[in-house]
């Protein structure tokens, strides 16, 4: 744009050097009329940009976004306080930390820090909030998020799918038969556990096996 802008200018300072030297009046019409065709064209174009804006601008759209992951929160009995770490936050201007709220989510957006652009979401709020009552709030190499309840009641987790991964891993292992849910705690360590455990948990078994064997032990476990 700028480029095209100079060239019109050019062009328009050469018209009103012609109009100068012009004699005659239909050459004078002539460049009279391209004149004001250059003056037009010219008022037409874009007001060039100050380089520092057009810089910010290239900041702000440059770099990578990256998911958080890493968070801490606890709770009042009105409040859902998420805290995320990020250096350097409190630099940046308020419209670059953004929280979009709906009755049971919200996401946030960190644009333009140190080069990055930061997001975070969570779906499936394990109960309903307040978005006019929900805020955040910018401190030293932080963010916090608060959602406000609707009902003044505890948490025992942030979303509904943290809460129905809780319930299946209890009833792995929490049945009438005490050592089916010990068997079923075993089988859960030992597949998630690394080699030492797995050694272990095998070598305790070869014992119970024997002992059961010799009718030390009557429960199979």
């Amino acid at each position: 744009m700028a480029a095209a802008r100079e060239e019109l200018q050019k062009d328009l300072e050469e018209v009103k050097e012609l109009l100068t030297k012009a004699t005659r009046k239909r050459l004078r019409d002539v460049l009279m009329t391209e004149k004001h065709k250059l003056e037009l064209e010219i008022k037409n174009q874009p007001p060039p940009k100050p380089k520092d804006v057009a810089e910010e601008e290239k900041s702000s759209l440059g770099g990578y976004t990256v998911k958080i992951n890493n968070y801490g929160w606890d709770q009042s009995d009105k409040f859902i306080k998420i805290y995320i770490s990020l250096n350097g936050v409190q630099k940046l201007p308020a419209e670059n930390v953004q929280v979009n709220f709906t009755e049971r989510s919200f996401d946030l957006l960190v644009k333009n820090l140190n080069g990055k652009n930061y997001t975070m979401t969570f779906n499936n709020l394990l109960k309903p909030i307040s978005v006019e009552g929900s805020s955040r709030k910018v401190k030293t190499d932080m963010v916090l998020v608060m959602c406000r309840k609707k009902r003044e009641e505890k948490w025992e987790c942030l979303t509904q799918v943290e809460k129905e991964s809780k319930e299946k891993e209890k009833a792995a292992y929490d049945t009438s038969d005490p050592s089916e849910g010990l068997m079923n705690l075993l089988k859960k360590m030992y597949a998630e556990g690394d080699d030492e455990m797995k050694r272990t948990i095998n070598k305790a078994w070869v014992e119970s096996r024997e002992k059961q064997s010799k009718g030390d032990i009557p429960m199979d476990i």
